[in-house]
C-alpha cells in the first residue's frame, strides 16, 4: 500500500504536529502552575521546547521556536 501525501496534505500534517505540541505545552504549563513539584509536567515541558528549538522542528515550519515558546509562556500567566 502507497501513501501518498500532496503539498497541501503535508502542509497541514506539519500545522498538526506543532498545534498539537503547543497544546500539550500549554497543558503542562497549567499543571505545572497548579502543582510546582510535578514532575511530569516539567518533564513534558523540557521535552516540548527540546522540539521547538530543534532542526526537526525547523523542517516544519518557518515560524521561530523560541519566539513560540515565550508567547506560550506569556499566554499562560
Amino acid at each position: 500500500m502507497e501513501l501518498y501525501l500532496d503539498r497541501e496534505g503535508l502542509d497541514r500534517l506539519c500545522q498538526a504536529i506543532i498545534v498539537q505540541a503547543a497544546k500539550d505545552y500549554r497543558t503542562a504549563l497549567r499543571s505545572l502552575k497548579k502543582n510546582p513539584n510535578s514532575g511530569g509536567a516539567k518533564s513534558t515541558i523540557r521535552e516540548i521546547e527540546r522540539f521547538f528549538r530543534s532542526q526537526y522542528y525547523e523542517s516544519l515550519t518557518d515560524v521561530d521556536g523560541e519566539y513560540l515558546v515565550r508567547k506560550l509562556r506569556e499566554e499562560a500567566r
